[in-house]
């Protein structure tokens, strides 16, 4: 079952990688808390519909709801500034920036439960880091303020893997699902009709576009209501250090997708950024402590 898990995850990653373009074309019509709003609103609806034909509706307990809330704050955080950064700074950045999320795990794991990082988990996180400045003082342009508001999303997915782990295991991966989106499309969409022009931006000639209609159905069906469902339900048989290793091939499929579809390169210092912050989420993986003492014994 975990191989099936971690080719799930995968075709996850490489769905938030391609969407990354598809994201981008569509907040250039729409305020980029309304497109959440109603992206997550009709993977909601999606979902409800699946949960009252499997007869799941009474899945939805007390502790599914205060666990999915918590899940849709970290979402919300993460897809809001996600989106918003997507306004000012590039898709490679962008995925490549978002995918600093996987270092960010056993930092915040550590905080937040305690457990001690490893030590190739702390060398991963500093060469990561040095990728993120070159990626974004090279050519690829200066650190700009949508790569600020992109680095807080990566905050907010790392804390949603963390979570996710702890409360999987616990309740039903459709109605834990179902509840977190609900949770986000809330969010987004009180979000947006507070601090963004909605009289404008939702009208029939917006909503009517290829680019705004087929993107909110492409990331409501495939982006969020399958893979989040994937990513809980794979959480229950797997574990975060495997789950943010493969989800790091999404910033890889966020680049090829920018440089197939709209021509979008890095140049010298921003792809050799790409590779210390790949390598670096690669590195965070890898027991090299386990490794190191495995070779020392052999040669005793």
């Amino acid at each position: 079952m975990k191989w099936l898990a971690d080719v799930s995850l995968l075709f996850v990653a490489f769905i938030w990688g391609v969407t990354f373009v598809i994201v981008q074309n569509a907040i250039a019509v729409l305020p980029p808390l309304l497109f959440n709003g109603l992206r997550f609103s009709l993977a909601a609806v999606i979902l409800l519909v699946i949960l009252a034909f499997r007869k799941e509706v009474r899945l939805l307990t007390k502790e599914t709801w205060r666990n999915g809330a918590i899940l849709g704050v970290c979402l919300t955080i993460g897809y809001a500034f996600q989106t918003i950064g997507l306004l000012y700074t590039t898709v490679s950045k962008t995925g490549f920036i978002t995918g600093l999320s996987v270092v960010l795990v056993p930092i915040l794991a550590f905080i937040l439960l305690k457990k001690q990082p490893s030590a190739s988990a702390m060398l991963g996180s500093l060469m990561a880091a040095t990728g993120l400045y070159l990626l974004t003082n090279g050519s690829a342009g200066s650190f700009n303020i949508g790569d600020f508001f992109v680095l807080i999303c990566a905050f907010g997915f790392a804390l949603h893997i963390i979570f996710t782990d702890t409360y999987a295991k616990s309740s039903s991966a459709l109605a834990l699902t179902f509840v977190q989106i609900l949770s986000v499309a809330i969010f987004c969409l009180l979000g947006g009709f507070v601090m963004e022009d909605w009289q404008t931006a939702l009208t029939a000639a917006n909503l009517g576009q290829f680019s705004v209609w087929s993107a909110l159905f492409i990331t409501a069906i495939l982006a969020t209501a399958l893979a989040f469902f994937i990513q809980t339900y794979a959480q229950k048989f797997t574990s975060p250090t495997r789950v943010v290793l493969i989800l790091a091939m999404e910033p890889v499929f966020g680049a090829i997708t920018a440089y197939l579809w709209i021509d979008e390169r890095l140049y010298a210092a921003g792809f050799a950024g790409c590779l210390f912050i790949f390598f670096g989420m690669l590195l965070a993986e890898l027991p090299i402590q386990r490794m190191f003492f495995s070779k020392s014994a052999l040669h005793k």
